[in-house]
This record gives C-alpha cells, structure tokens and sequence, in this order.
C-alpha cells in the first residue's frame, strides 16, 4: 500500500455515470475514499457504471459539507476552469491531498474555493467531463509521485482476465 493518501470530493455530481467512473478511477490510482454532496447521484445510483465495483473497495459517502470530511492534514486541491489556477503540468501534488470536483453541470462553489489551499485546472481545448479529469489529474499524481511499479508484473495484475497478450519486438 502507498503512502500516498489521496480521498475525492465532488460537489453534486450529475449523473451515476459521473460517480462510476470517478470510483474506477479512484481504484486505478489508489485514491482512499471518495465523497459527495447533493442529491441527484442518490436518486438514480442503480444506474451506476461502476465496471471494477471499485466501491466494495473505496468507500463512497455522501455529506452535507465537503469542508467537514476533509482529511487531517490533507492540502485542499480544487480542481476547476478558474482564472488564475495552476496549470496541472506545473503543479506539484502534495502526498496527502483532497481532491475537490465540481458538477459537469456547473463550478465549485466560491465558498468551497474560501476554503482550498490550491485551485488547479487541466490545460485542454474545451472542457472534460468529470470522470475523465478525475483519470487525468489522479494519472498526473501517481506518474509525479510514484506509487506504482512501471513492470510486465504491474500489466499482468491490472489487465482483463481476457487480455493475456505480450509484445516482443520483432
């Protein structure tokens, strides 16, 4: 297990699609827990695309408040399209970090931002949705802190039971 601890906040996700995908992606790169305020996830959850039920592993709870289940310690990283914000490749990952999302469908709040320590944004052409900047900034993590053995052994324990493939250059 990593000593890197990394938890996720999302702030009234939209769909159940959004909540699954950020729970695989919280499984992939070893975040510990992730939270969410709001309802609408709660009231279509059977729909969830959770294809790894990274959830049996990773706790998913719901709060009122973002700012009260913030980890000890843990630097408060929003992750938004705020001017002003750290492009991604510039910033450096604090080990103990708790990463705040907004809705697909709208911002962080301004008083969750009075609370963050830093606001970061990913650099792209248009916007992302909220699973795929939850892949990319927690990618970004692991590949700028370590945390996972780069090797034939880290392919074999991560890939499809169907994927049995190996590549020899010829």
């Amino acid at each position: 297990m990593s000593k890197l601890n990394a938890v996720i906040g999302l702030v009234n996700p939209k769909s159940p699609t959004n909540v699954g995908g950020v729970l695989r992606a919280a499984g992939c790169y070893d975040s510990k827990q992730v939270f969410f305020t709001g309802s609408r996830y709660l009231n279509a959850k059977k729909f969830h695309t959770d294809t790894k039920n990274a959830v049996e592993r990773i706790p998913l709870k719901s709060t009122d408040n973002l700012q009260n289940v913030k980890p000890q310690g843990a630097t408060v990283v929003v992750i938004e399209l705020v001017e002003g914000a750290t492009p991604l490749p510039d910033f450096k990952h604090p080990e103990n970090a708790f990463y705040v999302f907004g809705p697909e469908d709208g911002s962080v709040p301004k008083e969750v931002l009075k609370w963050c320590d830093e606001v970061v944004y990913v650099p792209t052409i248009g916007c992302m949705n909220l699973a795929a900047t939850c892949n990319v900034v927690l990618y970004d993590r692991l590949a700028k802190l370590g945390g996972v053995e780069s090797s034939d052994a880290t392919i074999v324990s991560s890939r499809d039971t169907n994927n049995k493939m190996k590549w020899v250059k010829g």
